[in-house]
């Protein structure tokens, strides 16, 4: 298996076996669990009627456009964590193919037209974050922390 890491510009290869394990582990760890039935068509069904019964959020004749016809479950890849003892993965999923994906990208640009959120919380990159810190008032009780999210999935 050939992948990228997750931090840093690299290359992992390693063999494949070792590689489902660390995604097997990963889903384990994290209690997944597979579903008894498939709800796909169940779901499909739902987004269906959904869009049929939007009618002043969705034109008639722009309907085609949210019915994702050739969905299929989303899928995970590792990037394997190099910087960790013992070499983790941090899931990767895409969702661009799922069933809800194209009504979910009309919504989010809905929302975003109706009600613009400044990018208050967050940063583009290092120095950024630093200059944000720099215009910051600090009084000598304040404490800064920063905090590491183990697990988003």
């Amino acid at each position: 298996m050939i992948t990228r890491a997750d931090k840093g510009n690299s290359t992992v290869i390693l063999p494949m076996h070792q590689y489902e394990t660390k995604i097997e582990r990963f889903l384990q760890d994290n209690n997944f669990h597979a579903a008894a039935t498939n709800p796909t068509n169940k779901f499909q069904t739902q987004i269906r009627n959904t869009i049929r019964n939007s009618k002043n959020l969705i034109p008639k004749d722009s309907i085609w456009k949210y019915i994702n016809m050739n969905a299929s479950a989303p899928s995970i890849k590792g990037l394997i964590k190099l910087h960790k003892l013992d070499q983790l993965i941090r899931p990767v999923v895409n969702w661009c193919n799922t069933l809800a994906y194209n009504l979910s990208t009309l919504f989010i640009n809905k929302i975003n037209h109706l009600i613009p959120l400044p990018n208050a919380f967050n940063i583009i990159n290092t120095q950024d974050l630093i200059q944000d810190l720099k215009d910051t008032p600090m009084l000598p009780h304040f404490s800064l922390a920063s905090m590491d999210i183990t697990n988003l999935y």
